[in-house]
Formats: structure tokens, C-alpha cells, sequence
């Protein structure tokens, strides 16, 4: 039994599933307009975890999450550099899955692009206006927030409260300060789609519900995301499909920020650290490692001195990846704990560190665990105890690849992907094809990697 926080009814709570064996995810993802930051590096990998663990309970896991390729961010940007939005869109969502993919992330069961379900928002839309419950102003289409009788469930808050709160802006057309864009009327030189009440574009609130509902349909098992999309994202997602008649999410999950000092890490406020640059400057898992250390509904600070710490903690697992020659394992493919044998003590150890992370992803308690069990594998070693220190060794690998940590022994784990441009490489030198060879030695380079040509072929390890 799964059971995680429940950001509506506030309490952990079980995980029912609309379809036995499969849980449907919907997380909302990147807008494409710069580079990552730690926060955003902290709740993929948060909700990476989540889906490796699933899987590795034996579930099938559907995993939706978007790619918002169409904003006010990247106008903007596209302005700012003299480029298309188009290319601004690009260019970021390549350095986002580049990201993703140096720490280890999954790629989604499905990545839609906002720009691909345009037609079925202008649908969502043009019902809304037939049923009163979106207006037109001179600048776009807004929900009126009133016709939704619980808005502000997800905000803990009552309509009248949230709205005695809002900022009031002057000469505003809207309703209510509350009311939200479903639609934006196209100002001269932006990006625009057709539609019966007037070309522009979507809002982004708009994108999420249509594309949640298009793949996962109604009733889907769990909406996750930052802290920070609880209210007002989050909730106006909730209140169109509301309005539409739908069965929304059944369970809402959050995850903490990623703080400097007393204040979130964000693009808004200016103090957000490039993801990029971590993970060039340290090995991706010990990201990883320092936030499955940390409750994922803490805030957590990323610091030199944390990573530091999650650093040399990794390497205590690499030691005994060594000692023990275990297999690198997780990576781009997800592990299922049937491919593993269990007994004994390691299927007592399987059974703690499982009771942990099905009560609300408890992975600080579960690390702590596996922990204890590297100790027991290497002092079984040294009391001439081999066979049970390998065992427990090959258990404390399979777990950690559960939640996306790969053990490796030459203290660099090399993804699917990095590992796919050295073999390509090879084939280039071997047919004496320097430009191509070149080519690929930049990729790596440009993915964090230093490369070294050997007699065996090419080497990559980390600065």
C-alpha cells in the first residue's frame, strides 16, 4: 500500500489507484526559456524517484509530463536576443533533457508540447464561454473564478479570503482580481493561433488541464509538482476541469524548494544557480544522493558543504561497488525488484526500506537504512562472512538503483547516452573519420565529461 501527502486534505494518505496495477502521473514541466535551475533539478528528481519506486513495486507507470514551448517567458527572451521563439524554445528544451538525462532522470512515459494541443484548448475555451463561465476583456479571455463553488481548495483558503487578499489592479477589466487568462489576444509581432473569439495564444493554466486530461483522462491517480504551483497553478488547473464537468486528479503531491538562506531558489527572484553548472562541477549523483537524504516536502539548501558532504558519502558507496565489483545499475532503464533475488537478510532489508518509502517516500529513513547495510556488508567481509557480505552488498546496489542511484566502481557513473557517444566515437577512429570523431569528443566534452584517448579506445571521466 502506497500512501503519500495530500496536499488537499493535508494528511498522508493511500494512493487509490483508478486502475489496478498502474498508476497515472501527471508533472508539470519545464517552460523553455533558459537554463535549469537546482530547483528545478530537485523536483524531477523527487518525482524521478517516486516513479522508480512504483516501478520497482511492480507497477506500470504512466509518467505525462510537458514541456511549455509557448509563454510570455519567451517572447521575451526571443526579443531580448533577436531570435524566434521557436529557436528560444529549442535551444532550452535541448539543455533541459541534457540535464535530465547527466542526472539520471527518466525520460517521460509522454512529453507534450503545449504548442501540439492548441486546437483542444480553443475548444475548452470556446465552451467556456457558451456557459458563462469565461468573459472577454480587451486583451483576452479570463475564468471567472466565482463559477467554481470550492476554489481555493488546493490554497487551504475560501474564495472570499483569497480574493480579500489579491493584489487589485487598477482600470482592471477582470471580474475579479482573482480571474485568471485562458486566452491572450496577440499584440502586434507575437506568436498566434486562430480561433473563434480572437487570434492569440494560450495560458499557461489552460495548457496543463487539457494536456493532463487529453493522456491520462479523467480521474487520473496523482498531479505532482513544486510547492510553488500549489496555488495559483495548480488550483486553476483544478477549477477549468471543475467547470468542464471532469473528474480531476485524485491526489495532489508537492514537493520543498531548494533555499538560499531564507528565501526559495527562483528565476523570479534572481538567485537561482544554474543546474548546468553543478552538475559540470560535481558528479551528477551526488545531487541525487543530497536530495534522498532530504524529505521531499523539506526544503533543503544546496550548498558547497552539502554537496561536499553528499560527495564523500558517495563515495563510501563506490568503495563498496569496488570492493564487492558490483554492476552499475539504474540509469535510463527502470528496475523492477522481481529481476533480483531476496532472503534472509536481504529480504528483511528489502521489507524495511519498502515499509519507508511507501509511507510517504520516506527516502531520508530508507537511505539511513542502506547505510547501516554497506557497514554490514563490509564488516561480513572482513570477518571472513563472503557470501553474506555479498549478498547484502548486491541488495544495497539493487535499492539504491531503485531510487535512481547508480553504485559504480570507477567512481563515475556513465549514463546510456554518454556511453552510446564513446562507442560511437570509437567507430568513427576506427574508420579514420577525425571530423566525426572530433564531433563527438565535443559532445562529451559539452556533457561534463574530460576525454582521454586510449589504446582500448576513448576514456571519459569527470574534472
Amino acid at each position: 500500500m502506497i500512501r503519500l501527502f495530500d496536499s488537499v486534505h493535508g494528511e498522508i494518505r493511500e494512493l487509490h489507484l483508478r486502475d489496478a496495477g498502474r498508476v497515472s502521473i501527471y508533472a508539470c514541466g519545464p517552460t523553455v526559456y533558459d537554463l535549469p535551475h537546482l530547483g528545478h533539478g530537485r523536483y524531477t528528481l523527487v518525482w524521478d524517484v517516486a516513479r522508480r519506486w512504483f516501478t520497482f513495486r511492480g507497477l506500470d507507470v504512466d509518467f505525462v509530463s510537458n514541456v511549455t514551448d509557448i509563454d510570455d517567458n519567451i517572447i521575451n527572451r526571443a526579443l531580448r536576443d533577436g531570435t524566434s521563439e521557436q529557436a528560444v524554445a529549442s535551444t532550452f528544451e535541448g539543455e533541459w533533457w541534457q540535464a535530465m538525462d547527466r542526472l539520471g532522470v527518466a525520460r517521460p512515459s509522454q512529453a507534450p508540447h503545449a504548442t501540439e494541443y492548441v486546437p483542444a484548448m480553443v475548444a475548452l475555451i470556446t465552451s467556456f464561454l457558451a456557459s458563462d463561465v469565461a468573459y472577454a476583456t480587451s486583451d483576452g479571455i479570463y475564468f471567472d473564478v466565482s463559477r467554481v463553488s470550492d476554489y481555493g481548495l488546493l490554497a487551504g483558503q475560501p474564495l472570499d479570503s483569497l480574493r480579500a487578499g489579491a493584489r487589485v489592479e487598477a482600470n482592471d477589466e477582470k471580474r475579479s482580481p482573482l480571474d485568471f487568462a485562458l486566452w491572450k489576444f496577440a499584440k502586434p509581432g507575437e506568436p498566434f493561433w486562430p480561433a473563434p473569439f480572437g487570434v492569440g495564444r494560450p495560458g499557461w493554466h489552460t495548457e496543463c488541464v487539457v494536456m493532463s486530461l487529453g493522456l491520462l483522462g479523467d480521474g487520473f491517480d496523482l498531479h505532482v509538482g513544486g510547492f510553488d504551483l500549489k496555488f495559483p497553478h495548480h488550483e486553476n488547473e483544478r477549477a477549468q476541469a471543475v467547470a468542464a464537468g471532469r473528474s480531476f486528479a485524485q491526489h495532489w503531491s508537492h514537493s520543498g524548494w531548494v533555499m538560499v538562506g531564507s528565501q526559495k531558489m527562483s528565476k523570479s527572484l534572481g538567485n537561482f544557480t544554474s543546474l548546468t553548472h553543478l552538475l559540470d562541477e560535481t558528479d551528477p549523483r551526488a545531487y541525487r544522493l543530497l536530495v534522498l537524504r532530504s524529505h521531499y516536502r523539506s526544503p533543503i539548501e544546496v550548498t558547497p558543504s552539502t554537496i561536499g558532504d553528499a560527495q564523500r558519502a558517495l563515495e563510501r558507496l563506490d568503495s563498496l561497488a569496488r570492493r564487492f565489483e558490483l554492476p552499475a545499475l539504474a540509469g535510463a532503464s527502470l528496475e523492477v525488484a522481481s529481476a533480483f533475488s531476496w532472503g534472509g537478510d536481504t529480504q528483511t532489508l528489502f521489507d524495511r526500506v519498502g515499509e519507508y518509502l511507501d509511507n510517504d517516500l520516506d527516502t531520508p529513513s530508507a537511505v539511513a537504512l542502506l547505510f547501516e547495510a554497506v557497514s554490514g556488508a563490509n564488516s561480513a567481509a572482513d570477518s571472513g562472512d563472503v557470501a553474506a557480505a555479498q549478498e547484502l552488498a548486491r541488495a544495497v546496489n539493487s535499492l539504491f538503483a531503485a531510487l535512481g542511484l547508480a553504485l559504480t566502481g570507477n567512481g563515475h557513473h556513465v549514463d546510456e547516452i554518454s556511453a552510446t557517444l564513446v562507442a560511437e566515437r570509437d567507430a568513427a577512429r576506427s574508420l579514420k573519420n577525425w571530423g566525426e570523431a572530433d564531433r563527438l569528443r565535443d559532445e562529451l566534452a559539452s556533457r561534463g565529461w574530460v576525454v582521454e584517448d586510449s589504446s582500448s579506445g576513448t576514456k571519459i571521466r569527470r574534472p
